[in-house]
């Protein structure tokens, strides 16, 4: 009998240790958004979730503080760190005050990246934009006068006043504006990617600058609030919304003439590219290290820079000749 309980006990040992180690095999990966609720993030979180189908044995925890604040990301990357996930990928809010909370996370052993809008260096291994940020800047300019032969007045519809990648765009704008005869920023504002605060700030910008012509939001919240100010203000035709917004969100203010044009990467792309990324440097398949590269799977690979930066693709505009179609995937 004893030497029955021995053996009972034997199995149940190795039975739990195999359970161990078949639970130890799956990666888990925290994607951390900047808010939950916003669509361009949802959709990110489907590639991410494509990428974790794909490869098998890995978990994406799609999580992000209900707000677009720093405090609020730092309790859910502690909330992560507590379940001892493999990998972290954030789209910061603060490119600084994520640091301390990320540096933990990297010291108990967890892979942190960046995507979207990144964090400093000492905060991550890498960052991943979605395009480049000079095209996007240019993009961004270009989409406004396209449709101002004459030039005009141009104001810009910003996220928060920290967000990393709102204000890298931005400058890679005012870098390009000598290139576009006539186009002139009068005003920068920021809607914190809240749709009630950027509808707004742009009835704002709409009292405040009687001959304005254009305003560019490089943000999917921002876009669609400003397109609605616009047509609710019986200024449709007169100020063109231009940016980066979703094709979905954006179709209806394509139709109504709020918007002429709007430019944005696939996020569904995003998200799968920065869980591959994540996955392949947590299960040391890849390093992250200047001037080298990091597979994407479908996306191709990723190449660095010397900060250890990279690019996904190249924006894509968005018409009434192809917006629909668009629409109906993202």
């Amino acid at each position: 009998m004893s030497k029955l309980k021995t053996l009972l006990a034997s199995t149940a040992f190795t039975l739990v240790a195999l359970s161990s180690a078949a639970q130890a095999e799956t990666v888990k990966i925290g994607l951390v958004v900047k808010a939950l609720g916003i669509g361009f993030f949802d959709a990110a979180n489907k590639g991410a979730q494509e990428a974790a189908k794909e490869l098998g044995d890995v978990e994406v925890i799609y999580t992000g503080p209900t707000k677009t604040t720093a405090e609020g990301q730092i309790e859910v990357i502690d909330a992560l760190i507590a379940q001892k996930v493999n990998a972290i990928a954030v789209s910061a809010n603060d490119k600084d005050a994520l640091v301390p909370v990320l540096k933990k996370a990297q010291e108990r052993g967890i892979t942190v990246i960046s995507w979207d809008s990144g964090v400093a260096p000492e905060g991550r291994a890498m960052h991943l934009n979605p395009s480049s940020n000079a095209l996007i800047g240019n993009m961004c300019v270009k989409m406004a006068a396209d449709n101002l032969p004459e030039g005009g007045e141009v104001a810009i519809l910003s996220a928060s006043a920290t967000a990393t990648n709102q204000n890298t765009w931005i400058e890679e704008m005012k870098k390009v504006l000598p290139n576009y005869k006539g186009i002139t920023v009068v005003d920068t504002v920021y809607g914190d990617d809240l749709a009630d605060k950027s509808y707004r700030e742009t009835q704002g910008l709409i009292q405040k600058y009687p001959n304005l012509k254009a305003i560019i939001a490089p943000t999917s919240v921002g876009i669609v609030a400003a397109a609605q100010a616009v047509s609710d203000g019986g200024m449709t035709g007169k100020i063109n919304v231009t940016g980066l917004g979703l094709p979905s969100e954006m179709a209806g203010h394509v139709k109504s003439g709020a918007s002429k044009s709007f430019a944005i990467w696939n996020p569904i792309d995003l998200g799968y590219a920065a869980t591959m990324i994540a996955y392949n440097l947590s299960t040391g398949k890849a390093k992250a290290e200047a001037g080298g590269e990091i597979p994407m799977g479908r996306m191709g690979a990723v190449k660095l820079d010397d900060n250890k930066e990279g690019a996904m693709a190249d924006p894509f505009v968005y018409d009434a000749t192809n917006v629909e179609e668009f629409a109906k995937i993202f």
